[in-house]
């Protein structure tokens, strides 16, 4: 069955710009303009996932993402137009599962949707995740490279985990150091490195690459075989 996504934008550019590709996608798009509208859309369709502006005339993306979390679980893709860390913050307290800065790749948010479906159902449905020769059973908090067992420590499997629900993701230090972290811990960036640097050398004979991008942070991807 396609799954339904509600696109929540007050410019309609952005809203044709991102049900095109959704739709592209084999999703079912419904729009709304505003906070107002997104509110009763919702509760007419039941997206399956709300991508959700947060600087919008009247009821704002937050009141909105607030409003959803009182009664509701669907994941939430926060847009923003300011680069802002306090923006992004207090969206992702509030209960969004992730955000982009606008202006946007189309094609990256829906990679991000399908990431976000993919971890709050494809996990429910399964609590094992495999890319490449890599298993990572986050129920069990178990990981194997094809049938050998990887001791990990606490924060590399919780790292590790971060990866594989956003494989193929650009991750930023900043989204590593909140995600696996959290927002009290008084570390820096360099403590993602440090810890990306051991779960590299723990995944030489898995046939996935930690990648670095200059400038942003890190994604994993898949290897081919020599």
């Amino acid at each position: 069955m396609p799954q339904r996504i509600l696109v929540v934008d007050d410019e309609q550019n952005i809203r044709d710009l991102a049900a095109l590709y959704l739709q592209k996608e084999g999703f079912l798009v419904d729009c709304a303009a505003d906070g107002t509208e997104a509110l009763a859309r919702f509760a007419q369709v039941q997206p399956a996932m709300v991508v959700l502006d947060l600087m919008m005339p009247g009821l704002d993306g937050f009141e909105v993402c607030r409003e959803l979390r009182r009664e509701h679980d669907v994941p939430i893709l926060m847009l923003t137009a300011r680069n802002d860390d306090v923006d992004k913050i207090v969206g992702l307290e509030l209960g969004a599962d992730d955000y982009m800065t606008k202006p946007f790749n189309p094609r990256e948010m829906v990679a991000r949707v399908k990431a976000i479906l993919r971890r709050s159902e494809g996990g429910r449905r399964q609590s094992a995740i495999t890319v490449g020769n890599l298993t990572v059973d986050k129920a069990r908090r178990e990981a194997r490279i094809g049938d050998e067992g990887l001791a990990l420590r606490t924060k590399e499997f919780d790292l590790l985990m971060a990866f594989v629900e956003n494989f193929g993701l650009a991750l930023t230090r900043e989204q590593l150091l909140t995600g696996v972290w959290g927002y009290d811990y008084p570390g820096e960036t360099r403590t993602v490195d440090v810890h990306v640097q051991h779960l590299r050398s723990k995944l030489a004979d898995a046939n996935l690459s930690i990648e670095t991008l200059r400038g942003v942070g890190y994604k994993l991807v898949e290897t081919t075989s020599s």
